[in-house]
């Protein structure tokens, strides 16, 4: 596991190949930082499906409303939903979509971003400045890369657990 330096900022997600540790970036973003690890902390991202996943390109995660695959997997709806906890302002900043990086899944709206994220398999500058990055995989990407590709995948992947690291 990687050095955790500022465990109340880190994420352990939980993969099928082993964990991957995120270090979160509220100095850039602190309301996505604050609503993960809110939705982190009530175990609304276990057991999450990753429903779009794009070979080079990034896996996406996080719909709480339609991709719990225990209770509420509905692949015709993953991907459309959010938390009850409202839409985010957008927190662009200059920090770039490079591989490992986390970005705030949104609609055409800038300000729609809620409980849906994705992980950058590569750097994806075309991304930079439209979709707010606030955090960066330090450890464990290869077990992102592992995530079963597919727009859904025919059996997609799931977060097994997501916790704050000073949680655990």
């Amino acid at each position: 596991m990687a050095d955790i330096k500022d465990p109340e900022n880190t994420i352990i997600m939980t993969l099928k190949d082993g964990d991957v540790t995120i270090q979160l970036l509220p100095d850039v973003a602190p309301k996505h930082v604050e609503r993960m690890k809110e939705l982190a902390r009530a175990g609304k991202y276990d057991n999450v499906a990753f429903h779009r996943v794009i070979d080079g390109f990034m896996a996406q995660t996080g719909d709480v409303e339609h991709a719990n695959m225990e209770n509420n997997y509905n692949p015709g709806r993953a991907g459309t939903g959010g938390s009850d906890l409202g839409d985010l302002p957008a927190e662009f900043s200059k920090v770039p979509h490079a591989r490992g990086s986390l970005g705030a899944a949104r609609s055409a709206n800038p300000n729609s971003a809620n409980s849906q994220f994705f992980i950058n398999f590569k750097d994806n500058d075309f991304l930079n400045g439209q979709y707010t990055v606030y955090g960066q995989v330090i450890s464990g990407m290869e077990h992102v890369d592992a995530i079963t590709k597919g727009e859904p995948p025919a059996n997609p992947d799931r977060m097994i657990s997501v916790k704050v690291a000073a949680d655990v």
